[in-house]
């Protein structure tokens, strides 16, 4: 270790993550142009496809670089002068005034995204027909469906859809041959803002290429100016989204990002020729993405460079709840919830290492592995893959974490206790369908 620093500064940092509960599900590290470490953690392999969220907006501009770089359009060009027949009645000035060039950089008109998830069947054409609230081009909001209005964009302009433009432009021409597939609003057209599913390796690809100056498939002027500051963003409240946005990808403290929710990131760091690659699911912790920068630029980063080493491997799993084997409760009896409360629960009972409880989806089930993980259909979704694990925090204080893998990976995090006759649960979630009736507290009494 003391000949290869760098492997010990890799180590360092999953032992880092580690220690600080970041929900890692694997990270490629690649240096002037060699991979110097590989990490899955188990369950999750090599070559599946993963939900990149945002990720999407990064690879959809790469489409309209494209695009501009064939001529279809310009960076100065209106958005709605492609899209007419979208347009309201007198539409508002603001939007007319909209450039393509800042939608890029993320200074639309609009401080929030236009589509209703689960109400609006053709979410990009909301984008023409919402009601803006600002000058465009003059501050930064995060808006997803700007990237949608674009992959809507990349259709018209190209006669297919992004995921099938970018299939024969990028994908293959980088050899990317795991699976993916992206993930379509209601009327059909990819979600360009979220929607992406790929494999890590691929997603690392892209990012190589585009270090790389674009390696003749990226435009290389694309490839060179994604990465600038484009956009001031200041009044972020995460550290790392405060150096500024490029087009569709997010400064850095050394470079840029391609950043999506969650964890989803290739960190591009040109000084240094690295990119580290991750995929996690941090969304029930609010700092985790920057838990990952930070461990890289603090752990990592510094010592890039300074020597050579081999490539490694490292076989690792999912962080679990930590577990205290010498305390717990076997099973209890039936516990009843008569009031109505945040979590809709009914009734609950411990049998084992197993909830069951009865909620607003009905009677469900929550096996756990004490201190592992236990692959579970998700409670109440039984055709959503979960990963469960519980652990004794107390002798009557139960912890149990559940983590939807599958398309959308979020989950819950849950405090029990037990009383005398009574029970309190405590649960807290991140967003998704499956998590609704996770967030919140209630007291039950044991049926006598």
């Amino acid at each position: 270790m003391a000949e290869n620093p760098l492997a010990a500064r890799v180590q360092a940092f999953v032992d880092r993550l580690k220690k600080e509960d970041v929900n890692m599900h694997g990270f490629l590290l690649t240096v002037n142009g060699r991979e110097k470490a590989k990490a899955y953690y188990a369950p999750f392999k090599e070559g599946v496809p993963h939900r990149m969220y945002s990720v999407s907006k990064t690879m959809t501009g790469i489409a309209v670089g494209m695009l501009i770089d064939q001529g279809k359009l310009t960076l100065n060009d209106k958005i709605t002068d492609y899209f007419r027949d979208w347009l309201p009645p007198n539409p508002d000035g603001r939007l007319l005034r909209l450039t393509i060039g800042d939608m890029l950089r993320m200074a639309t008109c609009y401080r929030w995204t236009t589509y209703r998830e689960g109400v609006d069947e053709n979410w990009a054409q909301t984008f023409f027909t919402g009601t803006p609230t600002h000058e465009p081009g003059t501050v930064f909001y995060y808006d997803t469906g700007c990237s949608q209005a674009l992959a809507a964009l990349v259709k018209r302009l190209s006669g297919q859809e992004v995921i099938n433009y970018l299939e024969e432009r990028l994908f293959s021409p980088l050899r990317c041959q795991d699976d993916r597939y992206w993930l379509r609003d209601p009327s059909g057209c990819c979600q360009g803002g979220t929607g992406l599913c790929m494999s890590l390796r691929d997603l690392h690809r892209v990012a190589l290429c585009v270090l790389n100056g674009g390696e003749g498939i990226i435009p290389a002027w694309y490839a060179r100016e994604m990465g600038k500051k484009h956009m001031e963003t200041l009044l972020q409240a995460n550290e790392e989204e405060q150096y500024g946005y490029g087009w569709q990808c997010w400064r850095t403290r050394a470079g840029f990002a391609m950043y999506g929710l969650g964890g989803q990131l290739s960190v591009i760091c040109p000084e240094k020729k690295t990119v580290l690659s991750t995929i996690a699911d941090t969304r029930l912790d609010p700092c985790g993405v920057q838990r990952i920068y930070n461990a890289f630029f603090e752990e990592i980063y510094p010592w890039l460079g300074k020597e050579d080493m081999e490539g490694v491997t490292l076989k690792l799993r999912v962080h679990t709840v930590p577990d205290q084997k010498k305390l717990g409760i076997p099973e209890t009896g039936v516990y009843v919830f008569p009031e109505e409360n945040q979590l809709g629960l009914k009734s609950l009972q411990l049998k084992g290492n197993c909830l069951e409880y009865e909620n607003a989806r009905g009677k469900v089930c929550l096996p756990f592995g004490r201190g592992k993980n236990e692959k579970i259909p998700y409670p109440g979704w039984l055709s959503v893959p979960a990963l469960a694990s519980g652990g004794w925090v107390e002798k009557d204080l139960l912890r149990v974490r559940c983590y939807a893998v599958g398309e959308a990976p979020c989950g819950f995090d849950m405090l029990v206790r037990f009383a005398d006759g009574s029970v309190t649960v405590q649960c807290r979630k991140s967003y998704d369908p499956v998590t609704v009736g996770y967030d919140g507290v209630a007291t039950g009494v044991l049926l006598e």
